[in-house]
């Protein structure tokens, strides 16, 4: 799709045939990368197993990497499915978030944030 910034990809950090790694364009933590199907397909769910080891493949290339360059005492990998869900990008891609001591002032509950007020338990 000539719309969609990531079917054509560019900088790209790793690739395999079927995925590729870019660092995000708006992180919201040093080392954020994210991990692309290259089919343009927009729910994970819909993706195939040999697309999701290709992710989860290059999931632990990009864990290694960032690793190794940022040094974070934690990740969150998150997915969003829909709009509803806040995926603004039609075309699926797993967030790898480095995390770092001090950066939110009380992390627990992780990705249960995505709805605050249920965010701690």
């Amino acid at each position: 799709m000539s719309d969609c910034p990531f079917c054509s990809p560019v900088d790209t950090l790793l690739d395999h045939p079927l995925a590729f790694a870019v660092a995000d364009r708006y992180p919201v933590a040093p080392g954020h990368t994210l991990i692309v199907v290259r089919r343009h397909v927009a729910d994970f769910l819909e993706t195939t197993p040999d697309e999701q080891q290709a992710l989860l493949a290059l999931l632990h290339e990009a864990r290694r990497i960032v690793h190794a360059r940022h040094a974070p005492q934690g990740y969150n990998i998150g997915v969003n499915v829909g709009a509803i869900a806040g995926q603004t990008i039609a075309h699926v891609h797993v967030h790898l978030i480095p995390r770092y001591a001090g950066d939110v002032a009380d992390p627990r509950g992780g990705v249960r944030a995505v709805i605050p007020h249920r965010q701690r338990y």
